[in-house]
């Protein structure tokens, strides 16, 4: 699924553009998808733009406020993805509704724990629905699937 994400990002200019579950299912199709992974990529997208609509803070933060992880989350998103959300937030890349709505969409994932590369995957497709300017060093760190490359 998280393929088919990047593919889409890559490949779909505006979120908005991935409305059109029937005609994004057959430009996934041609480009070698298998139906189960466009099947949960589009419902996942689908509940994406569902709870970001849904999604509006009641009250700002105060200052000297945090978020306290229960165990399960705990659990599924590894204290090294709970850092690198804790990160984006203290580097001003992620507001608190942001970071609640990716949270709930990498607890929607159907594996646990969520891996690293997989969780900004989940943030890309966040910011990306919510139209964010995403910094092009902050693009680079989520597309980053932590393999080796050679540096030229």
């Amino acid at each position: 699924m998280f393929d088919v994400l990047v593919f889409l990002f890559e490949n779909c200019g505006a979120f908005q553009a991935c409305r059109d579950a029937d005609s994004i299912a057959r430009q996934l199709t041609a480009a070698g998808f298998d139906d189960d992974e466009i099947t949960d990529a589009i419902a996942w997208l689908r509940d994406l733009d569902q709870v970001t609509s849904d999604n509006i803070a009641l009250r700002a933060p105060t200052d000297g406020a945090f978020r306290v992880y229960a165990g399960f989350e705990v659990g599924r998103l590894t204290p090294r993805g709970i850092a690198f959300l804790t990160f984006l937030e203290t580097e001003g890349q992620l507001t608190p509704t942001q970071r609640e709505i990716v949270i709930e969409r990498a607890l929607a994932v159907r594996e646990a724990p969520v891996a690293l590369a997989k969780l900004k995957v989940i943030v890309l497709m966040v910011l990306w629905s919510q139209q964010a300017d995403i910094d092009a060093l902050m693009l680079e760190e989520l597309l980053d699937d932590g393999a080796d490359r050679d540096l030229h």
